[in-house]
């Protein structure tokens, strides 16, 4: 079963509608620690800010949840905020809290004359590092981006793919079952529904709680 998480601020629809192109039937909305039992895939995506995302999370009581579906070898893909949430903090709007599953921070974007922020529309992902979810994924590849802050990993071996807008930025990570991508793959055309469908592809870890 593959568990989407809603805490009530994902881009859900147009998510659900590419896992539909793709014929995926068995898509179960997550709002409840509850509604994750039995998923063996998790993802998350994720539109706004993110301290309010992270306090839904917490609201909803799935924070603990999350990290314990991880922590048991659960495939998550977090998808733009959803990656975000994967690191220990973020400075948008204050200083908050993510899940801390990977080391890190979330910035934003620098003020300068050369950028426009937020960050917004296509530009070419330079894959650094084999991961599952871009196998098969054509050269040069192009996905859609919608974000004014970025992730730091502080393990560099965690990052996955750079796109460049004024200087290289972590847009992909994957450490061991954990995924994010900055971009949107649900609006990201054939670059977008490849990395979906090889995340389904994925040998999945039912979560029992």
């Amino acid at each position: 079963m593959l568990a989407v998480i809603d805490y009530g601020a994902g881009n859900l629809r147009s998510v659900l509608h590419a896992l539909n192109h793709l014929g995926v039937q068995d898509v179960h909305l997550a709002r409840t620690p509850q509604d994750l039992i039995g998923a063996d895939k998790l993802i998350l995506p994720g539109v706004g800010a993110f301290g309010a995302g992270m306090q839904q999370l917490r609201q909803q009581g799935l924070v603990d949840a999350i990290r314990a579906a991880v922590a048991v070898g659960t495939p998550y893909l977090g998808i733009c905020l959803g990656m975000q949430f994967l690191f220990d903090t973020s400075d948008e709007m204050g200083n908050h809290a993510g899940l801390g599953i990977l080391p890190g921070r979330v910035t934003r974007f620098e003020n300068r004359p050369d950028l426009k922020v937020p960050h917004m529309g296509w530009n070419q992902v330079d894959v650094q590092r084999p991961s599952a979810i871009f196998t098969e994924l054509s050269a040069p590849a192009y996905a859609y981006f919608v974000h004014s802050y970025y992730c730091v990993p502080d393990n560099p071996v965690d990052i996955t793919a750079t796109v460049t807008y004024g200087d290289p930025f972590c847009v992909a990570v994957q450490r061991d079952n954990v995924y994010g991508v900055q971009f949107h793959p649900e609006k990201s055309q054939q670059t977008g529904l490849r990395v979906l469908q090889n995340y389904l592809n994925l040998p999945g870890k039912a979560f029992s709680a």
